[in-house]
């Protein structure tokens, strides 16, 4: 089963007077990108943040948030003692180098100094937050593969109409040489010379050469049995599936430019229009 590089989760746990939330967003990218929102006080476990992300998401960019969402009774203020007796010391010093005493400063005044005032917070443990991330995690990953497997879905209805076009062209493939070889002797004719039959039978055989589509055919529909074959597997495939469509396009270009039939230029060019359809949605596969 393919996975989709986009996807979305939001988890949340409970601890003591805090609520904790994990909200994880991907998107596409070429390669894995970690980006975390997470307080300072957790900077400690960024490393095995990282690391579990990475063990469970292969490539896209994933942005984590950890939010923390407290009543307003269990939120309370502390004053921070330890800068009230450096603020009360350092006014005593100015005091004694001014000569005179200064103007009293009410507790009020105090309390509104920068710092004082301090607003308590319970302290993050690690342990819970690494197992509600695991849970994100799983969740974001069940997101990605259901939307993998709307991809997937869409990616087969497009082999599906690419094989159909190649069945088409396969059955027509004896009359095409027909209207070929009648168009060389219609050319012969017309030069109104008498050509030697050995001569010919080369010319015949080089023309039909450079106007034989069936090589491209055969690799094209062994590209779209591979297609087939990866979208089964249970991995990252994105690079393999760009690689394969890229190969694709080459094969129908190169179907389209021997073209000498009108409805083959047709059919080269649905064709090419059903590779491009495949390249912008294999773009999101993982």
């Amino acid at each position: 089963m393919i996975r989709s590089m986009t996807g979305y989760a939001q988890v949340a746990g409970s601890g003591a007077n805090t609520d904790r939330i994990w909200e994880l967003r991907a998107v596409n990218h070429r390669h894995l990108e970690v980006v975390l929102h997470i307080p300072d006080s957790i900077l400690a476990i960024e490393g095995e943040i990282r690391r579990r992300v990475s063990q469970v998401i292969k490539r896209g960019r994933v942005e984590l948030w950890l939010r923390q969402n407290s009543s307003e009774e269990d939120a309370g203020i502390s004053a921070n003692l330890a800068l009230l007796q450096q603020l009360r010391g350092t006014m005593e010093t100015v005091s004694e180098i001014w000569g005179s005493p200064l103007a009293q400063l009410s507790p009020l005044d105090l309390l509104r100094w920068p710092g004082v005032l301090q607003a308590s917070r319970q302290e993050l443990q690690p342990e819970p937050l690494l197992a509600l991330l695991d849970q994100g995690l799983r969740v974001l990953q069940e997101s990605r593969e259901r939307e993998g497997s709307a991809l997937a879905e869409i990616l087969l209805q497009k082999i599906q109409a690419m094989e159909k076009i190649l069945a088409s062209l396969r059955a027509r493939l004896p009359a095409l040489e027909g209207k070929l070889v009648e168009r060389l002797d219609r050319r012969l004719s017309e030069l109104q010379q008498q050509v030697d039959p050995g001569r010919w039978e080369q010319e015949l055989v080089f023309y039909l050469h450079r106007q034989d589509i069936a090589e491209e055919m055969e690799r094209l529909s062994t590209h779209l049995v591979e297609l087939r074959q990866v979208l089964q597997r249970d991995e990252p495939v994105g690079r393999r599936l760009d690689f394969l469509v890229q190969e694709c396009n080459r094969e129908a270009n190169t179907l389209g430019s021997k073209a000498g039939d009108q409805e083959v230029s047709q059919a080269a060019i649905e064709l090419k229009v059903l590779v491009e359809q495949i390249r912008e949605q294999v773009q999101n596969v993982e």
